[in-house]
């Protein structure tokens, strides 16, 4: 059997368009652990301001930074993903999921799930916790998992922030590009 790790992103619309953002600012500003307020506020705010004006403004930000693969969170999660497999090895399942867009929760644990897990290994990207990234995802995670009769033993990779490895490595990528090597 082998161990499946599912990493998880916030996500990303499925194109730098008004339409594709509207449809992807709706789906992410209604998580309650977004936008921490009461349901009717929530809706209100979303459907009344934000969901009318933000979808455009966004496009045209998104269009700026989109690469012909598409959105940069997307390829660079998919990239993270494929080397994360390759080094971890055979003995490893390794997905990656969005929170918003896709592939989805439910479409990466099903690709997981589709032979029996010694272990399953939920890891948010993100260096801290907070409750409308790490939060949601988690949460989104164990309600995909709800309805299922045989779910694997699960582990969560919490805060990373300190770790050494990662210190290390935002001191590399972020050192002049004169003093790399």
């Amino acid at each position: 059997m082998k161990t499946g790790v599912l990493l998880l992103n916030v996500g990303s619309p499925e194109a730098p368009t008004a339409p594709a953002l509207r449809t992807y600012l709706r789906q992410f500003l209604s998580d309650p652990r977004v936008l921490d307020m009461s349901a009717w506020s929530r809706w209100l705010l979303l459907h009344g301001i934000i969901l009318r004006f933000r979808p455009k403004k966004s496009a045209h930000a998104y269009a700026q930074i989109w690469t012909p693969e598409g959105s940069p969170l997307l390829v660079h999660t998919r990239a993270f993903s494929a080397k994360l497999a390759e080094q971890l090895g055979e003995n490893y399942r390794v997905e990656f999921a969005m929170g918003v867009g896709k592939p989805s929760i439910t479409e990466a644990l099903k690709a997981l799930l589709c032979e029996p897990l010694r272990e399953l290994v939920i890891f948010p990207l993100y260096p801290q916790y907070a409750s409308a990234t790490t939060g949601s995802g988690i949460e989104a995670v164990l309600h995909a998992l709800s309805p299922l009769s045989n779910i694997p033993p699960l582990r969560t990779i919490g805060s990373f922030f300190d770790h050494p490895a990662y210190l290390k490595a935002m001191v590399e990528i972020s050192a002049p590009a004169s003093r790399l090597p």
